[in-house]
C-alpha cells in the first residue's frame, strides 16, 4: 500500500547473501574449529604420551641396577617402588609380569584385573617401549598407557613396568578449547549476521522502495519521483528511473492534448456528415443503390463519431476533468432501457439479447445514470464485437448484499487466460480482430471506479466470456 515503509522478507537478495557469505562464513569457520581441536587433541595427547614415555624410560633404567638380584628379591623391589610412587593420584604404575599378570600397582593390592591391552605383548616381544591410546577393554575408559620391557641380566625379558593414566582431564581440556573455539565463531557469526542485516538494509529498503514506485509507474502513475539520499549505484538507479518516469509523463501529457485535440477537430466533419447522410437519406426518390451506399456512410459516420468521444472522454479522464453528476436513480430502469433500445439493434444482427426479468426489490442507489448507461451500452457492445458468433447475450441486475451487480454474458470464444489482465488496459485489444480504439473498457473501469465500484472479467463455464459490474448502494 502507497505510504507503508517498504518491507523485505527473506528471500531474494537477502537469501542469497545468507548462502554465499553468511553460509561460507560458517563452513570456514566450522572448519577453522575442527582444526584447532585436532591440532590441541594431537598437542595434548603427543605431550601426555611423551611424558610417560620419558618417564617409562627414566624409571627402566633406574631399575637396571636391580636387574642382578634374584626374582624374588626383585619383585619386592618393584612392589616397594610402586607403593612409594609420588604421581599415585593422575597416573598408576604397574609391574607385570612376563605371562601378562599384575605384581604390584601403585593403587595397591587391590588395584583390580591384569591389564590386556596390547601393547604390553608388543612390548615384550619387540624389546621396546610401545604406547596405547584407546578404551580399557576392562572398564570402557579412554586411557593412555605406556609399557616398557623390562630385561633380566641373562637377557631375558622377566616383565613389563607400564604407566597407564585416564584421558578425562585431557579430554575436558580439549572439549573447553572445542567450546572456546565455538563460542568465538558463535561470536563471529553474530557480527556478521548484524553487519549483514544493516547492510542488506541499506540495499533492500532503497531496492524496495524503487520497486514499489516503479510498480505505481507501471501501473499508470506515471511522474512520480523516488526520494533517495545515496550516491552510488542505487542512486544512480533510482535517478535514471525518475527520468524515465518523467519523460513517459511529459509522453502521456503530448498523447492526450494530441488525441483531445484531434477529437475535436474530428468532431465538426463527423457532425456535417452525419446532417447531411440523414438529409440525404430523407430524400424519397433517391434510388435503391444510393440509397444504400448513403446508409453505409451514416453507419461508419456513427461509428466513427462514438469512438471520437471515447477518445475525449478518456483524455478528460486521463486529465481529471470528468465529475459525476450523481442523484438517486433507479438503476434498473435505467438497465432495462439500454437492454431493451440495444437488442432491437442486436436483432438485426441476429443476436439474441435474453434480459432476466425479476421481481426483486432493488433500491434507488445515488450514481450517475448517463454515465453508467455509457457503461451498460459499451459492455452490450464488446459482447456483440468479440463475442456474436455465440449468437446470444444474457443480462441480468440483481441486488446482492449491499451492492446491485450487473452481469452480462456473451457464447463467444472466450478471452485467453493470459490476455484476461491486460484487457482492461488502455488501448490494448490482444488477439481480436474486432474493430476499435481499445479504450472501451478502460474507460468503463474508470467510470465504475469513480463509483467506488468494481468491473470485472472472466471466462464464463461452458464458453464466452462474462463481464460482472458490482455498484455500491451507498455512495
Amino acid at each position: 500500500m502507497i505510504g507503508m515503509k517498504p518491507s523485505f522478507q527473506v528471500g531474494g537478495l537477502r537469501k542469497r547473501w545468507l548462502v554465499n557469505t553468511a553460509g561460507v562464513v560458517l563452513a570456514l569457520g566450522l572448519v577453522c574449529v575442527l582444526i584447532i581441536t585436532a591440532a590441541f587433541s594431537a598437542y595434548y595427547y603427543t605431550q601426555m604420551e611423551s611424558d610417560m614415555k620419558r618417564r617409562a624410560s627414566t624409571t627402566a633404567d633406574f631399575f637396571d641396577d636391580y636387574i642382578d638380584q634374584p626374582y624374588i628379591d626383585f619383585y619386592q623391589s618393584c612392589i616397594t617402588y610402586a607403593k612409594t610412587f609420588e604421581r599415585k593420584n593422575t597416573m598408576e604404575l604397574q609391574f607385570i609380569s612376563a605371562q601378562g599378570g599384575l605384581v604390584a600397582s601403585s593403587f595397591g593390592q587391590w588395584a583390580g584385573q591384569s591389564p590386556s591391552t596390547p601393547e604390553i605383548r608388543k612390548a615384550i616381544d619387540s624389546r621396546g617401549i610401545v604406547s596405547y591410546i584407546g578404551r580399557d577393554p576392562h572398564t570402557g575408559e579412554r586411557i593412555i598407557a605406556v609399557s616398557s620391557p623390562m630385561i633380566y641380566s641373562t637377557g631375558e625379558v622377566i616383565g613389563v613396568l607400564r604407566y597407564v593414566t585416564s584421558t578425562r582431564l585431557v579430554d575436558g581440556q580439549i572439549l573447553l578449547v572445542a567450546g572456546t573455539s565455538g563460542m568465538v565463531l558463535l561470536v563471529v557469526m553474530l557480527m556478521v549476521m548484524i553487519t549483514s542485516n544493516i547492510y542488506l538494509r541499506s540495499i533492500m529498503n532503497p531496492v524496495a522502495e524503487i520497486t514499489e514506485k516503479a510498480k505505481r509507474i507501471a501501473n499508470g502513475s506515471y511522474g512520480v519521483q523516488i526520494k533517495t539520499s545515496y550516491k552510488d549505484e542505487i542512486g544512480d538507479l533510482a535517478d535514471t528511473i525518475n527520468e524515465m518516469s518523467n519523460k513517459i509523463a511529459q509522453n502521456e501529457k503530448m498523447q492526450g492534448e494530441f488525441i483531445s485535440q484531434l477529437s475535436h477537430e474530428l468532431r465538426t466533419p463527423l457532425t456535417v456528415i452525419n446532417g447531411w447522410s440523414e438529409t440525404l437519406l430523407a430524400d424519397e426518390n433517391m434510388d435503391a443503390d444510393t440509397r444504400q451506399g448513403m446508409k453505409i456512410i451514416s453507419s461508419e459516420a456513427k461509428r466513427l463519431t462514438e469512438m471520437v468521444m471515447e477518445l475525449l472522454d478518456f483524455t478528460r479522464m486521463q486529465d481529471g476533468r470528468v465529475t459525476l453528476s450523481v442523484e438517486p436513480t433507479d438503476l434498473r430502469a435505467e438497465f432495462e432501457d439500454t437492454v431493451y433500445m440495444y437488442g432491437s439493434r442486436l436483432a438485426q444482427d441476429g443476436i439474441t439479447l435474453n434480459y432476466e426479468d425479476t421481481d426483486e426489490d432493488i433500491p434507488e442507489i445515488p450514481c450517475d445514470p448517463k454515465r453508467l448507461r455509457q457503461v451498460f451500452l459499451n459492455i452490450l457492445d464488446n459482447a456483440a464485437k468479440h463475442g456474436g458468433e455465440g449468437k446470444r447475450i444474457d443480462a441480468s441486475i440483481h441486488a446482492e448484499e449491499d451492492s446491485v451487480v450487473v452481469r452480462i454474458r456473451d457464447y463467444g470464444p472466450g478471452i485467453p487466460e493470459d490476455e484476461i489482465p491486460l484487457v482492461k488496459k488502455k488501448f490494448y485489444k490482444g488477439s481480436s480482430k474486432a474493430r476499435g480504439t481499445g479504450i472501451g473498457l478502460a474507460v468503463c473501469d474508470e467510470i465504475v471506479e469513480m463509483h467506488d465500484g468494481t468491473l470485472t472479467l472472466e471466462n464464463a463455464p461452458g464458453g464466452g466470456t462474462l463481464v460482472t459490474v458490482r455498484l455500491p448502494m451507498s455512495h
